[in-house]
């Protein structure tokens, strides 16, 4: 074992922790189980005692010994049961890049061989199937066939000026597949010029950086650009927020490709008057998700898209913005720990009935799946929207 996972950065920023305790309380894995350990102070003084104890000069004059495989285990079950929401980098007073501490955490407890066995299962997956949830990767598409008047193309282009990055989540899952319906039946009436990549998308690699599976990262992100290369396309769209901000801060992108979420999208068309929106007599609220809140500080946008419907009246959440609590949804937690997933997704739906509003709307894919699961399970009276489903509703058609 090696401290070669962690930048020097990281290694200077860990010790200005001052164990404030701030990232604890603020916690929602904290908050949803009662067990400190899940923090990120805690997690920041396992990690000092395991590099130190790694290091020659500390281990003759201390007599440290590198932990045994048990400790790394029991120190795996908390680092791994984090939604990645990145709310501890948010407040945290001496601003340590928490979120890429974490991931380089778990990097280096993959490679120690201290991790789930979940891991594998996920490892295995992109392995053979090149999405996180072992399905045909040739059925990528196939939500197209349940739109109303699905194209004899079916938006699978040789060429087009934009390409929409579905995402697994959406390409796979009966509760969030209405979201790339809407969507595309909206660049449709926007006459957007767009092509789905189809079984030539590949998983993001969000899962895997989260996972602690780095090293698979690089072929994943050179596939996908050289899929989007090939057809010619300058910009590329993503509905879920996991896989704009993968690829935002981890592609190696050319300058001349943009890259939007949707939201952002639909703002411009709107703007632009290529969208026209009946109204709609309705009260909702808004859901920050972690990405694209605190992670791409998209913050805006999505406020204006909904008041620009008519009818649509708009009340905060308690905790919104930069401050919004996490779903439960990130950081592969419920493929680790399904019971805390749905305790912080409990814990969201209580604070969404609070404002009195009819339905939540949010932009992530991952935050309609996990609170309309929650939501679904315990018949809460409860809307759970996508934004494009929001406006999709509202087209003047």
């Amino acid at each position: 074992m090696a401290n070669q996972d962690y930048k020097i950065k990281q290694l200077i920023q860990m010790e200005a922790c001052t164990r404030c305790r701030i990232c604890a309380d603020i916690c929602p894995a904290v908050s949803a189980s009662g067990d400190g350990e899940l923090s990120g102070v805690y997690r920041i003084k396992g990690l000092k005692e395991i590099l130190r104890a790694r290091t020659g000069l500390f281990q003759k004059l201390f007599g440290k010994k590198e932990p045994s495989k048990e400790e790394l285990n029991r120190f795996s079950g908390t680092v791994f049961r984090c939604t990645l929401c990145a709310n501890c980098q948010e407040v945290c007073p001496v601003g340590i890049h928490l979120k890429e501490l974490w991931l380089s955490l778990r990097q280096d407890l993959v490679h120690s061989g201290a991790y789930p066995k979940k891991i594998d299962m996920i490892r295995e997956n992109l392995e053979e199937t090149h999405n996180v949830f072992a399905e045909d990767n040739e059925e990528r598409a196939e939500w197209v066939e349940d739109m109303r008047n699905p194209p004899d193309h079916g938006y699978i282009k040789d060429k087009a000026e934009a390409v929409y990055f579905t995402g697994c989540v959406a390409a796979y899952f009966p509760l969030a597949q209405k979201i790339p319906i809407a969507l595309a039946e909206i660049l449709e009436a926007s006459n957007v010029d767009f092509t789905l990549l189809g079984e030539e998308e590949w998983c993001c690699g969000f899962p895997m950086l989260g996972a602690g599976l780095r090293d698979m990262f690089k072929e994943f992100q050179d596939h996908n650009l050289e899929a989007v290369r090939k057809r010619g396309a300058s910009k590329v769209i993503f509905a879920c927020p996991s896989c704009y901000q993968t690829w935002r801060e981890y592609y190696d992108y050319p300058s001349t490709l943009e890259i939007i979420h949707a939201s952002q999208l639909l703002m411009d068309l709107v703007k632009e008057g290529r969208v026209l929106l009946k109204e709609l007599k309705m009260t909702v609220t808004y859901h920050d998700p972690c990405d694209l809140g605190r992670g791409a500080r998209v913050f805006d946008e999505p406020r204006e898209v909904i008041r620009s419907i008519p009818g649509v009246k708009f009340v905060e959440l308690r905790h919104s913005r930069e401050n919004c609590q996490c779903c439960g949804g990130g950081g592969n937690l419920e493929m680790m720990d399904a019971e805390l997933s749905s305790e912080i997704a409990r814990r969201k739906i209580e604070e969404v009935l609070e404002t009195g509003a009819e339905a939540v709307i949010t932009s992530c894919q991952q935050c309609v799946r996990t609170m309309l699961t929650y939501v679904r399970r315990n018949k809460v009276p409860i809307e759970v929207l996508d934004i494009t489903q929001l406006i999709h509703r509202a087209l003047s058609k």
